[in-house]
């Protein structure tokens, strides 16, 4: 090897460790925070009873679980899935709906999966922060019983700080992430060693013959037991979500030589406890820990979930604005908190009413081990959807053999229908919750893309044909005047309704006019050659298509500055754009429900305007009013 080869190879070396470091703070907070409440859970009040046998068959399901979700199912197979690096339950619905272009039905149905699994991790979003403070907040229960009703006031307080440090952004304290839940790991690594080191007959929980025992002997309450297991696997989807920011190598690294072995030797470990004092049911975790370190295990715990809860209201702001970029959701304001990275951003708006609806959720479940049915639930659904929207990619995209998708599909799917029906007698007492947010977040994102096709529907129907109208204008030419006039249109085969109007009340055209259309990918960035596309249609009128990515912001002066290699160059001092605002009227009219028609109508007055979206500055706009029935 060269001396030139060997230092890049170190300094390859280097970036995949310095990427795995940062996976470790922010892939793995939230799944390295679940030994909090698992064991605890499993084994809690409404669990089974903390036997030698049942110890064994748990930890062997826990670990099992971990294995088969999160290494095989995550690490192994849905990873492949990247939509150009660009991994999420949106960018995997994008990548299926592509690969079955011309089955417009199979496409509806992929789209109402992937709106479901995105509305379950807005639950998910929800949950992860509660449950995962209350949980760390919950040790000084067992530090100071006398502290208890101070729990959940601590959690709110907490959480409210959370939420209000988003406007600042993760890039100034993203740096001490990884440190942080190395040490978190680290120590409940450590604390593991300690127990299983006085009951080293733990460790043949190993075996999935405990597992199966497990089932034998408990028959439905093991099969129930595994909505508590489920809990140990809450996060795994992150290893996916955050693929675009980290790369697949420093994710599966971390996991496989550093997070996985440090949570199996916590598990293990609170199974040894378990099977020396079966009376630490009541929170196996924290009695692990020796009594003088158990306020500074408390704190630790705390930092930790909090930053198990930012990576996941971090996914939330992603998700939305993928949701925006891809037409399900109205326009909000997006704002970037760091100069150097793309992804870190931040939804005022999504903010908060995450904020608000978590801590409506500390307020009415109050503690960890009322919220961990509502958890399951969130989790395992969207990781159900997961699996069938790989099963469609690995088939239409990659053109897998029927045999191969089945074996792997009916592997995959066994194990998450198998969770998800031990969840199912947990709808009564809290699961309720995230069925229930995901379907009105469904119910909104259908609405809005529906209402949308309505109002493109009937801008069109009530539209000029595009040619013969520049045809006639070149035959009884009216008065122009200087400069460049840029319509926004959604429909390039039409006459913009605002070019009408200024017409029609101006009497004059611009020396130049051109219908821009911005067009979302279903990839999260656009490439080089297919992002301007321009139509000469004669008689200084333009047809020009810009496209972005569903990760990518559109701006389109930035992208009118690129227009000059197609020869079409744009001054912007002399460019004047114009908006046809749409005001939506709801009617009894075929297409959606009347009650449909008034939310949609709602969502669009208060949506962003597409001017400030699109970066257009303000003082070169000018916005005419349309009004739209639908």
């Amino acid at each position: 090897m060269t001396q030139a080869a060997s230092a890049t190879s170190h300094d390859l070396g280097k970036r995949v460790a310095a990427l795995a470091l940062g996976a470790i703070g922010v892939v793995y907070g939230d799944i390295g925070t679940s030994p909090l409440y698992t064991i605890k859970e499993t084994f809690g009040v409404h669990g089974v009873a903390a036997t030698p046998g049942n110890v064994l068959g748990v930890l062997s399901l826990v670990f099992w679980s971990l294995v088969m979700v999160v290494s095989v199912k995550y690490a192994g197979f849905i990873m492949r899935a990247d939509n150009k690096g660009e991994g999420g339950i949106m960018a995997l619905t994008a990548l299926a709906q592509r690969s079955v272009r011309g089955m417009p039905a199979t496409r509806w149905w992929i789209a109402v999966l992937g709106l479901f699994g995105a509305a379950l991790f807005f639950g998910d979003g929800v949950i992860t922060p509660a449950i995962s403070v209350l949980s760390a907040v919950e040790g000084i229960e067992v530090a100071a019983p006398a502290l208890q009703p101070y729990v959940v006031p601590l959690t709110a307080a907490i959480i409210v700080l959370l939420f209000a440090f988003q406007s600042r952004g993760t890039g100034r304290v993203g740096a001490v992430f990884g440190p942080v839940m190395m040490l978190w790991f680290c120590a409940i690594a450590a604390l593991g060693v300690m127990h299983i080191a006085e009951q080293p007959q733990v460790l043949l929980a190993l075996s999935p013959h405990y597992a199966l025992e497990f089932f034998v002997h408990n028959g439905w309450g093991a099969f129930f037991a595994l909505g508590a297991v489920v809990l140990c696997i809450t996060g795994a989807e992150a290893l996916y979500a955050d693929m675009g920011h980290f790369g697949k190598r420093p994710i599966r690294m971390s996991w496989f030589s550093f997070v996985l072995p440090a949570l199996m030797l916590n598990y293990f470990g609170q199974g040894a406890l378990l099977l020396a004092d079966p009376r630490a049911v009541q929170n196996p975790f924290y009695l692990l820990v020796p009594e003088p370190l158990l306020y500074p295990m408390i704190a630790l715990a705390t930092v930790a979930t909090v930053i198990a809860s930012q990576a996941v209201i971090s996914g939330a702001f992603s998700v939305t604005r993928e949701a925006i970029q891809l037409g399900y959701l109205p326009r909000m304001r997006v704002r970037h908190t760091s100069r150097e990275t793309m992804g870190q951003i931040y939804l005022p708006w999504v903010n908060r009413m995450l904020l608000v609806l978590t801590l409506a959720v500390v307020l009415g479940f109050r503690s960890s081990s009322n919220l961990a049915a509502a958890y399951g639930i969130a989790v395992v659904g969207t990781m159900t959807i997961d699996s069938i929207l790989v099963m469609i990619v690995f088939r239409r995209l990659w053109h897998w053999s029927w045999p191969k998708v089945g074996a792997v599909g009916l592997v995959f799917l066994t194990v998450d229908l198998a969770f998800l029906a031990a969840n199912a007698d947990k709808v009564e007492h809290g699961g309720w919750f995230p069925l229930v947010l995901g379907a009105v977040i469904f119910t909104l994102m259908a609405t809005w893309r529906r209402g949308r096709e309505l109002v493109m529907r009937e801008i069109k129907q009530s539209g000029l044909a595009l040619e013969p109208f520049v045809a006639n204008i070149a035959g009884h030419p009216p008065l122009r005047v200087p400069g460049t006039a840029v319509f926004l249109t959604a429909n390039q085969e039409a006459v913009p309704h605002a070019l009408l109007h200024n017409l029609k009340h101006n009497k004059v055209l611009h020396e130049r006019n051109v219908l821009l259309t911005v067009e979302t990918l279903d990839t999260p960035t656009a490439e080089p050659e297919e992002r301007i596309e321009l139509q000469a249609l004669g008689h200084d009128f333009f047809r020009l298509l810009l496209r972005v990515g569903f990760a990518e912001d559109p701006n389109v002066p930035a992208l009118l500055g690129a227009c000059a290699a197609k020869g079409l160059g744009f001054d912007m001092m002399d460019t004047t754009f114009f908006l046809s605002r749409e005001t939506v009227v709801a009617s009894s009219r075929p297409g959606m429900a009347l009650w449909r028609d008034k939310v949609f109508a709602f969502m669009s007055r208060n949506a962003m305007p597409a001017t400030a979206f699109f970066r257009i500055p303000g003082n070169r706009l000018i916005e005419l009013g349309t009004q739209v029935e639908i």
